[in-house]
């Protein structure tokens, strides 16, 4: 992770308890952290082809604390991992005679995401709850790993099924919706812990490549065209997360 999307990260933490209107600040706030194992899918020109990615993501999180069950508000700041991989299935080496299983490929966008959003809560039980929230998602991809196939994009052209490491192509900014429902726990009356489902589809394109055109195809000797290459992520998230309360009181 490089210093600016540090700072990035930073900024949007210290930011994060400006956006509580001060009505809703007069009841108190809570504070936590959250990660856990993300699931990461891509759209590549408007299929599912590619195998799912597997990754871990970490936010930190603060959130109104309106009376009753009322909406909440809240916003999140973090790193959340994008992408997708190839997997090859087991094959017989015609030499050897064994069997082959190649290595997965994985293409990983490493993005550092804020979302703004709003939370329903309902009881369950005596002091615990369940939620479903809904909200809006920025986000600033700071690094990918995409060199790691620049070889194989400039030996074979012609058969090019990795992304090209192209800043040109690689869409910095991206933004999507979130949406998530899960499980509040109460341990105390300022300690909590939450439980929480996620689906993070984009809006936007993280890579868009245009089509390139007079690429030598050296079965054929013939010029061919590679086409226009567009990804977008979808990705599932699985939280635990732990809860503080920050309760805010009036003495005449």
């Amino acid at each position: 992770m490089n210093k600016f999307s540090l700072h990035l990260i930073v900024l949007a933490i210290l930011s994060l308890g400006t956006l509580m209107p001060v009505g809703l600040q007069a009841q108190g706030s809570v504070f936590g952290i959250k990660g856990g194992p993300s699931i990461g899918v891509q759209n590549w020109g408007g299929s599912f082809q590619q195998d799912p990615m597997f990754r871990y993501h970490a936010a930190i999180f603060v959130e109104s604390l309106p009376e009753a069950n009322q909406w909440s508000l809240y916003a999140q700041a973090g790193y959340h991992p994008r992408g997708s991989a190839i997997r090859r299935r087991r094959f017989i080496d015609v030499i050897s005679g064994n069997p082959v299983i190649p290595p997965t490929d994985v293409f990983l966008f490493h993005n550092a995401a804020l979302v703004l959003g709003a939370k329903q809560k309902f009881d369950l039980g005596v002091s615990n709850k369940w939620f479903y929230s809904f909200g809006i998602r920025g986000e600033y991809t700071f690094d990918t790993n995409l060199d790691i196939y620049t070889r194989f994009n400039e030996q074979f052209p012609a058969f090019s099924i990795y992304p090209y490491d192209d800043k040109f192509y690689i869409n910095e900014f991206n933004y999507g919706f979130s949406g998530g429902a899960g499980l509040e726990f109460q341990f105390s009356e300022f300690i909590g812990a939450s439980l929480e489902f996620a689906v993070n589809p984009d809006f936007s394109f993280q890579y868009r490549q245009p089509a390139v055109p007079n690429i030598r195809d050296p079965w054929t000797g013939q010029n061919t065209t590679i086409p226009e290459r567009r990804i977008r992520n979808i990705t599932f998230e699985l939280s635990l997360g732990f809860r503080f309360l920050r309760k805010v009181e009036y003495v005449d």
